[in-house]
């Protein structure tokens, strides 16, 4: 059938997303047995912990009305574990969304082997009341194997401010938490050897965990407190994540000391003359020499932005398996004593991993299938899918498949500095105004229009929605994302922008954006849509962007800055740089800025010059705004700053704030409301009917 495109029936309805679209990730595993969390917008957006035992029944472990979730850093992760005690009992302890308590749930002993689902106990609290609501929050545990003890992170919220260490408490709740370690921003990584060693990563302001950590060791007692703790890694300007122990207590980590995100190995016998040669808590400054582990240019890791995330483990053997990231993709390797071996798997993103005996526990996506929960055979490559987490599938035919491409990009003399100035003062040609088009390169995944049902009449082009990621230090990867389909099975086109800055290119890439967060990531947005505008792929008078967080700060800037969008759409994006450093976001994120932009106050004339409030009598288009009201990372008062201004503008704008949505949107009717009101927009903007049955938007100042 023709149709203009924007136009077109498709079978990626916004119900569908919003109620089918059941996020599961933090895989985990307690012997054979497979754990993960559900996040279901159909409950209010709860998660609920998950168990897969050996014999293949899964059931939930959380009871309903549960939400096990924490608040630490505010996105959380690393929200419950699952260990076995001594005696081979098995049980789970998390975080409570409501009132952010440790609980903890044991498997009974009749429960196995009725053919039926797990029966759990009831929660019960084993963390003491906080003073005020959801003061003390805990996150990233482990648990010793005697089952005895829990070693995590603590965030403690007071009105002289917010307190992160790291504390141990017994699992039965006999006693309250005790301090580990403390004196530093932020702690992570907890994680427990067999012979009585803790390791941790620990850092401090303004560096965020990508930027420089440090991987220490402590020796430890009985209880579990230090005794002598030294440096393993680390420092300002190496990032180091995911600390493991091996069963003969050497210790395998992940630096980018090189470049890139790699697997190191730090022997037990050296980590143990350090610590006799320390004597006391505080440590030696000196790190332990240790070995890459299957050296390459690609990244074993992701940005830390949440607890939990782990992309290495051992299998029984003494093998590594592990996820990497190269050439915009995941692979799947596996590390023994006769080199690396890469799995063929048809999964092309991995969001984590954890040996559940001789298979392999994994969250994983591709480009046509959404995510789930698998089990990995590491010998064969065999996968065995356990949940599904998008929904029913829908014809591949009506799937865009992703297209990597790598465009040229530049920017203004003088406009960019840090590191990205060195690269680009290299590679200017004489004479010219700016650095050669050809001289750098961006990244990115285009996703055309597919629908097998629909043609566009001869001659038109689909207009073309540019996505900018959040994080910035995150990035936008090859998996089916429903949140594309329903524009590209629409009859719009959709570039995903990896700008200056993104993860999975190696710390080079990342270091870009540093000092340069609103001229980098927006112009390699623009850049994006001149590349495909230049192809003949779009429209070039129907380009829109759109983005949420630090995406919506993008969409923003260029929506003030440039004139190359006809419409843009901020999802909780910020406005004022200065409001945000000065005290108006979470300690995780509060001198993050510093990297980006520079420190504060010293550089607040350039902290007003990014910010998009101050250029707002600059827009020209139409501009969407969306907001949680109980939003702490992006407060309502920055799109309510923007919707003021294009007031007074008499811009074309609407706006739409939640009650009960914080930083990105859980609840099925606002995810479905967002999406459905969106597409409304871009229908009065580009001139197309949708063919969905739609509750008008009010968009005030638009005529015709």
């Amino acid at each position: 059938m023709e149709a203009p495109y924007g136009s077109w029936t498709s079978p990626v309805d916004a119900r569908r997303i919003a109620e089918g679209g059941t996020r599961l990730g933090w895989p985990q595993a307690a012997g054979e047995a497979a754990y993960w969390v559900e996040m279901r917008p159909t409950e209010q957006g709860r998660y609920v912990v998950m168990r897969r035992d050996p014999d293949g029944t899964v059931g939930d472990v959380t009871p309903p009305g549960v939400n096990a979730r924490t608040l630490v850093h505010e996105y959380g992760g690393g929200m419950y574990v699952a260990f076995r005690d001594g005696h081979g009992g098995e049980s789970v302890i998390f975080s409570d969304y409501a009132d952010q308590r440790l609980y903890r749930q044991d498997l009974l002993a009749d429960a196995e082997g009725t053919g039926g689902e797990a029966r759990w106990s009831a929660p019960r609290p084993i963390t003491p009341a906080p003073p005020a609501s959801r003061a003390w929050r805990y996150a990233d545990g482990r648990v010793t194997t005697d089952g005895r003890s829990l070693v995590c992170v603590r965030e403690r919220h007071a009105e002289s401010g917010v307190v992160n260490d790291l504390v141990v408490l017994p699992t039965d709740g006999s006693s309250p938490p005790a301090v580990v370690a403390e004196g530093h921003d932020f702690f992570a990584a907890p994680r427990l050897s067999l012979d009585g060693r803790l390791a941790y990563i620990r850092w401090d302001h303004p560096r965020m965990p990508w930027d420089g950590t440090e991987l220490r060791v402590a020796a430890v007692d009985g209880s579990g407190r230090p005794r002598a703790s030294v440096t393993v890694a680390g420092g300002e300007s190496e990032s180091v994540v995911q600390p493991l122990w091996t069963p003969g207590g050497d210790l395998l980590f992940i630096s980018d000391r090189t470049g890139w995100w790699n697997l190191y190995r730090g022997g037990a016998d050296a980590i143990g003359r350090a610590l006799d040669a320390s004597g006391s808590v505080s440590g030696s400054p000196a790190q332990i020499p240790a070995e890459p582990v299957a050296p390459m240019a690609a990244e074993f890791a992701k940005p830390h932005w949440a607890f939990g995330l782990a992309s290495v483990d051992l299998l029984p053997d003494g093998s590594i398996v592990a996820a990497l990231t190269r050439d915009g993709a995941d692979h799947f390797v596996v590390i023994g004593p006769d080199g690396v071996r890469e799995l063929d798997c048809d999964y092309s993103v991995v969001a984590g991993l954890a040996a559940a005996g001789e298979r392999v526990v994994v969250d994983v996506a591709s480009a046509t299938k959404d995510w789930q929960i698998a089990l990995l055979d590491p010998r064969a490559g065999t996968v065995e899918t356990v949940r599904r987490g998008g929904g029913d599938e829908i014809d591949e035919r009506s799937i865009s498949r992703p297209e990597p491409i790598a465009f040229p990009t530049w920017y203004e003399p003088d406009a960019v500095q840090g590191p990205l100035a060195d690269e680009l003062a290299g590679a200017a040609t004489p004479g010219s105004a700016a650095a050669s088009p050809s001289a750098l390169q961006a990244h990115a995944l285009y996703f055309p229009p597919a629908n097998p049902d629909f043609t566009a009449p001869r001659g038109e082009k689909p207009p073309l929605l540019v996505i900018s990621h959040g994080g910035p230090t995150a990035a936008h990867e090859a998996n089916l994302t429903m949140d594309v389909q329903y524009w590209t099975s629409r009859g719009i086109a959709v570039v995903d922008v990896n700008y200056g800055g993104s993860s999975g290119y190696g710390r080079a890439y990342r270091a870009r954006l540093e000092g340069n967060w609103g001229v980098v990531d927006t112009v390699d947005c623009i850049r994006a849509a001149e590349y495909l505008v230049a192809r003949g792929d779009v429209d070039p008078k129907r380009l829109a962007i759109r983005g949420g967080s630090a995406g919506g700060y993008t969409t923003l800037n260029a929506l003030t800055r440039f004139d190359t969008f006809a419409a843009g759409a901020s999802h909780f994006g910020l406005a004022d740089l200065e409001r945000f450093v000065a005290g108006g976001t979470h300690k995780f994120e509060e001198r993050y800025l510093f990297q980006l932009i520079g420190p504060y106050p010293e550089a607040a004339g350039t902290y007003r010059e990014r910010s998009p409030i101050h250029h707002v009598d600059d827009i020209a288009c139409p501009v969407i705004l969306f907001q949680g009201l109980e939003d702490e990372i992006v407060p309502p008062e920055q799109a309510e700053m923007i919707v003021a201004a294009l007031k007074r503008r008499g811009l074309a704008h609407a706006y739409l704030a939640f009650e009960g949505e914080q930083h990105g949107f859980r609840k099925a009717e606002n995810v479905v409301r967002c999406l459905e009101a969106e597409l409304y927009f871009y229908g009065k903007v580009f001139g197309f009917v949708p063919a969905d049955e739609i509750e008008p938007v009010a968009i005030e100042g638009m005529t015709g």
